[in-house]
């Protein structure tokens, strides 16, 4: 089976459609499939539904999208540094189902295992809450939290082999492991892909089957989220 596609388009090409639904990895800035996203701000995808920690900044990770105003709904834990987000948002002008971060893994990682739903404390008595089926478990309150599977899911990779197999580094295994499970088509990009056998088995954190297509993304440029300095002392 065909895995290694030449750039993102072509990756992507045949599966992407207006009003779809999309789980993209990453935290912050940090392991986001830059590549992939830029792919899909120029095919014009539109009223697209995305599942992700947060949408990057103005201007970079998914706030590319945002920008460009193809997204129509976020799932996402929080707005962070990102401004047109936030303007977005009070102006009504895109629909946010905010969701805490473990919830969020947790309910991709349950829609990739099959699991159409989960109780969990986390969040009740808030506005989390709202609207959700409630339950007493041994005397506590919980709550109903449905699992996420998407149209496509695209993640970013550290290495990957030929065969799909894939290593994350870091903080980037946070939220892309969990979603490249969630959904019906998973793309990934990488920094380096090498041959089969040439990682440790061990260290592989998602098997080659969930991922259908793969694509060779270097090189990339360190993005800082949020820098802050400060003047050198003198001696």
């Amino acid at each position: 089976m065909r895995k290694i596609y030449p750039d993102a388009a072509a990756a992507l090409d045949g599966l992407l459609f207006d009003g779809m639904h999309i789980c993209a990895g990453g935290f912050g800035l940090c392991g986001i499939p830059e590549r992939l996203i830029d792919a899909i701000r120029d095919a014009g995808t539109r009223d697209l539904t995305i599942a992700s920690n947060n949408a990057g900044i103005d201007g970079e990770g998914l706030g590319k999208l945002l920008r460009t105003k193809q997204v129509k709904k976020m799932i996402s834990s929080y707005v962070g540094e990102n401004k047109e987000f936030e303007r977005q948002f009070l102006a009504e002008e895109l629909e946010v189902e905010f969701c805490p971060q473990g919830t969020l893994a947790e309910r991709c990682r349950a829609g990739g295992a099959g699991i159409p739903g989960f109780y969990t404390k986390t969040g009740v008595g808030t506005v989390v809450a709202e609207g959700k089926e409630h339950k007493e478990f041994d005397g506590e309150t919980y709550i109903l939290e449905r699992g996420i599977f998407a149209d496509l899911c695209i993640v970013k990779g550290w290495k990957a082999d030929k065969a799909g197999n894939l290593v994350f580094r870091k903080t980037a295994r946070n939220f892309n492991q969990p979603m490249a499970t969630a959904g019906k088509v998973c793309v990934a990009e990488v920094e380096e892909i090498v041959e089969v056998g040439a990682l440790d088995p061990d260290c592989i954190h998602l098997p080659g089957i969930y991922v259908k297509r793969l694509i060779d993304g270097s090189p990339y440029d360190k993005k800082i989220e949020f820098e802050t300095t400060r003047e050198r002392e003198s001696a």
